[in-house]
């Protein structure tokens, strides 16, 4: 049994979408130490950290769009990387109305 290939990004289909309490929002400075400046689409610029679980499996690079979930406290400045979508996904973001920036 191997891994399962994609041929191509456009055959990812739907992706996933934000739940209440999450943005989205687009890379912008990659910082070290797995913290990012992500420019939301709510207009805030937050310091994100990427979450352990995709440490080590998904680099993200400026320009990439990601999923942000804003700390419970200091939710203007702060938040967690939840997913980064591929170009297929990103693309299907904006042309459905859900990514704006």
């Amino acid at each position: 049994m191997g891994k399962k290939k994609v041929i191509s990004e456009s055959d990812i289909g739907k992706p996933l979408l934000p739940e209440a309490n999450e943005v989205l929002g687009i890379a912008e400075k990659l910082l070290g130490y797995d913290r990012i400046t992500v420019r939301c689409q709510d207009g805030a610029t937050r310091l994100c950290r990427i979450r352990g679980k995709m440490k080590r499996r998904v680099w993200i690079r400026p320009n990439d769009v990601v999923l942000v979930s804003p700390w419970d406290f200091q939710t203007d400045i702060r938040g967690d990387i939840l997913f980064r979508y591929k170009g297929g996904q990103a693309e299907w973001l904006r042309s459905n109305g859900y990514l704006i920036i």
